[in-house]
């Protein structure tokens, strides 16, 4: 930990400033939201329209069969990419939150409190809207849904303003972003997983403990670490726990020493730095726009609408991501604060709060993906994406239209 806080610190730019590490997140987040957008727009254009819907819809459902010796695959290239490429997503997910606990800004209890206490009323406050909408029906099983944040989406917000956001407003909203997904992957651990396969999972839990064996001894091989973890990720898929949950346990084992790589490179990078600098790339621009593709297609009708209007999924998501979220976030940091358990970031007003409140019930992605796992029924899913995106789109305009309103035109951030 003492060499992982050494590196994080190094790429500081000064006091007030900003890693540089943290400058390249940004910058990353902010720019795939605008590929993510893309993507799923091009989805929903593909989906109503009537030359390439078939196309569309026979592609992402297109059975994949993949075998090696005894190990065998049979999957639809929807559920691949669910499955798949989201476990890689989950891995880089899981680095940072790691990093933030060693390191950044929830290594610290007093600096992290603030954004604890933000996440948690912003989680709960739109999972209990959607109950009190949905008891007793079968869309029960979506309460998750309003409890995500995209985070590529909500730092693309934020990106508009330029030098009038203070740093700190941007480093509460990452720290609160992180927190949300470390929730999101706790729900989709517990709640999302209905038999388990004692077996594969056993096996899974001894190659995690042999790559920590591994990590200890530094006997870590690239190329090894790499097939033992998509045997890790297979046995997950085979034990009925979502194969991403293999993605965040194999982050949580990545060692927090320095990459010996990049020591005789003079270079002072953990391996989890290395790997968030590898892979994030490919995730902000490959991974979560492919994803967006694959799930965000449904096809919008007349009749569709109408039943949008009177559904109590559809309320549910809507009212717990556009109004659940900012009430959460800022009902719940201002008890903290009263409390005397957080403090308000220095440069930040209340009413920034309520903006990134806003701005956080952009579900998007994780809203998507927890939308998938909680439902079976077609019909469900495509309400509940229909819901989503609407909801999410409310919330960016309604976020974007607070903060620029609360940010000073004239202010300008030294440190950003």
């Amino acid at each position: 930990k003492g060499k992982f806080m050494k590196q994080s610190v190094s790429g500081s730019s000064g006091r007030g400033g900003i890693s540089n590490s943290l400058k390249q997140f940004f910058a990353l987040e902010a720019s795939g939201g605008i590929v993510l957008f893309i993507f799923a727009i091009a989805a929903l254009v593909l989906a109503n329209w009537e030359l390439s819907s078939g196309w569309y819809f026979g592609f992402i459902n297109t059975l994949v069969n993949v075998e090696v010796g005894a190990w065998g695959l049979q999957k639809p290239m929807l559920l691949l990419v669910n499955d798949g490429l989201m476990a890689i997503f989950f891995f880089v997910v899981g680095l940072e939150i790691k990093k933030e606990i060693l390191a950044g800004e929830l290594s610290d209890s007093r600096k992290a409190s603030f954004s604890v206490f933000a996440a948690i009323g912003g989680m709960l406050v739109p999972a209990l809207i959607f109950v009190v909408f949905n008891t007793g029906q079968a869309s029960l099983s979506g309460w998750a849904i309003p409890m995500a944040t995209d985070i590529a989406f909500a730092l693309g917000v934020l990106s508009l303003f330029g030098k009038r956001v203070p740093t700190s407003l941007k480093v509460f909203l990452l720290a609160l972003a992180i927190v949300d997904d470390l929730g999101a992957i706790l729900i989709i651990a517990f709640f999302y997983t209905s038999e388990v396969a004692a077996n594969y999972l056993g096996v899974a839990f001894g190659v995690l403990f042999l790559l920590y064996l591994l990590g200890l001894m530094k006997l870590r091989n690239w190329w090894i670490s790499l097939v033992l973890g998509i045997i890790t990720w297979y046995c997950f898929l085979k034990s009925g726990v979502h194969a991403t949950i293999a993605g965040v346990l194999l982050a949580f084992i990545c060692p927090a020493s320095l990459n010996p790589a990049s020591v005789q490179k003079q270079r002072d990078v953990s391996h989890v730095d290395h790997w968030i600098h590898v892979l994030h790339p490919w995730v902000a621009f490959f991974i979560m726009p492919v994803f967006a593709f694959f799930n965000a297609g449904v096809q919008i009708s007349s009749e569709a609408i109408a039943a949008l209007g009177t559904s109590n999924l559809a309320w549910g998501i809507f009212l717990g991501l556009v109004l659940g979220k900012p009430v959460g976030v800022f009902v719940f940091s201002y008890l903290g604060v009263k409390l005397k358990m957080a403090s308000l970031p220095e440069g930040v007003k209340w009413s920034h709060i309520l903006g990134v409140g806003f701005v956080s019930g952009i579900g998007f992605t994780m809203s998507l993906f927890i939308g998938s796992l909680a439902f079976d029924n077609a019909q469900l899913q495509d309400l509940s994406k229909m819901a989503i995106l609407i909801s999410s789109l409310v919330a960016m305009i309604a976020g974007y239209l607070l903060l620029s309103l609360n940010l000073n035109k004239e202010e300008v951030v030294e440190n950003t």
